[in-house]
């Protein structure tokens, strides 16, 4: 990947690019001229680039909230098992009228069909999909299991194990704009001791609102936080503390919302998780410095009438999926993404007597990027040993995460997932 030359910083350059605060005059604290360096920048060049040092990895994680089916997802039309537990849920073998899609190097397995468009990626070798992804003696409540999956400890306890990431390489201060969770809330896998995300659901509203009609009241809000003449103000004092992060959070308000105003590269569906994902992809076009992004699609906990709705979900994630992958590639910024698809839990092996399944163990996990090694990994779960009627786990979800900490973010996995090490050969280069 090739990179700008080092750009020239200076008090004109910020005057030129508008940012009053930064350009006033010469007192102005140097960790103040720090924060607005990544506003001054022109779009699409990060201060890392800018300074010559290679971009850092990317990050985007999908959240598959209530319990993805993973049978349905991955189908196992080679086991007769599957279709005598589910006569009126299993999806057709290939070949027939809305069968599954068969892939490469499988005769047992294949896609659902809304999985068309990520089967598309499959074909081409950026999408790696993990089979039977679990933990030992697994939860069945949504809550507690997405506890274990967000913070990759059994009790479900402590700091994300993202955010444990950035505790780890944060040289004890906070990044700003480091990950970014697009919803209401963040998720706890980004919450660290010291490290905090940032959270939005909709770039027009991240940005302090308080002034609304009020125009005395937003233009002290203004004064008090982009002042332009500050003097003696010390870099380690409260007032430091509270000035750094007033600014850093005003610029980062700035710079979102400039990013997501332009066009995307390639079209996107209308629904929940291809919005969320084409901001994402908006924010890693304009250069932030953001190495994870988080995003949700819900909608997973199909007790009843789950064939239509789980029919859907697949076809919103792929199509989503795909038109964020085009678009990282007409930016030049695919080879830099790594897309981690997960859910809290798979569903039940019997169908129920609602049309629909209930809360399981093991399901597939989903990767997608340049940077996999394309395929299948590990073996389908067994549908005739089977615990209580649930599928076992063959891979424990902390490899995966151990694989993508280690070969991709570049970051020792046993300091960060409490010791474990083991990886899952998914990625194919190091960091």
């Amino acid at each position: 990947m090739r990179f700008p030359e080092p750009f020239p910083y200076s008090r004109r350059f910020f005057l030129q690019r508008g940012l009053t605060l930064a350009s006033l005059a010469a007192t102005v604290p140097s960790f103040i001229e720090r924060s607005a360096l990544a506003l001054a920048l022109p779009a699409g060049v990060s201060p890392g680039a800018a300074s010559g040092v290679l971009e850092d990895r990317i990050l985007v994680v999908i959240q598959l909230s209530g319990g993805n089916d993973g049978l349905n997802t991955v189908v196992p039309y080679g086991m007769d098992e599957y279709y005598e537990a589910r006569p009126q849920l299993a999806v057709s073998r290939p070949g027939t009228t809305g069968g599954a899609l068969a892939l490469s190097g499988s005769s047992e397995v294949g896609l659902h069909p809304g999985l068309a468009p990520l089967k598309e990626l499959f074909d081409q070798g950026s999408v790696s999909i993990v089979q039977g992804v679990g933990y030992p003696n697994p939860n069945r409540s949504h809550f507690t299991s997405m506890d274990i999956w967000h913070t990759a400890r059994a009790t479900g306890k402590g700091d994300g194990w993202l955010g444990r990431y950035f505790d780890c390489t944060c040289n004890g201060q906070p990044t700003p704009d480091a990950a970014i969770a697009i919803g209401a809330q963040a998720p706890p896998a980004l919450m660290g001791s010291i490290q905090q995300p940032v959270a939005f659901e909709n770039e027009r509203l991240f940005q302090w609102l308080g002034g609304a009609g009020d125009p005395d009241l937003l233009s002290g809000y203004t004064s008090a936080n982009r002042a332009g003449v500050v003097g003696g103000i010390a870099e380690d004092s409260q007032a430091g503390f509270l000035m750094r992060t007033a600014l850093d959070a005003q610029l980062s308000s700035d710079r979102i919302r400039r990013a997501v105003s332009r066009s995307s590269l390639t079209r996107y569906p209308g629904d929940q998780l291809a919005r969320q994902l084409q901001t994402i992809s908006a924010l890693i076009r304009d250069g932030m410095p953001t190495r994870v992004y988080y995003a949700t699609l819900g909608g997973f906990d199909t007790h009843a009438g789950q064939s239509g709705s789980h029919a859907s979900l697949m076809r919103q994630l792929a199509e989503a999926v795909k038109a964020f992958t085009e678009d990282l590639r007409a930016q030049g910024n695919a080879d830099r993404v790594l897309t981690m698809c997960f859910s809290e839990f798979g569903r039940r092996v019997k169908q129920n007597a609602s049309g629909g399944t209930d809360h399981g163990t093991a399901a597939p996990m989903i990767l997608v990027g340049p940077m996999v090694r394309g395929g299948l990994s590990g073996t389908h779960p067994s549908l005739t040993d089977l615990d209580g009627g649930d599928l076992k786990f063959g891979t424990d979800f902390r490899s995966v995460y151990a694989a993508v900490l280690g070969d991709w973010m570049g970051a020792d996995p046993a300091k960060i997932l409490d010791g474990h090490s083991e990886r899952c050969a998914i990625l194919r280069r190091p960091a």
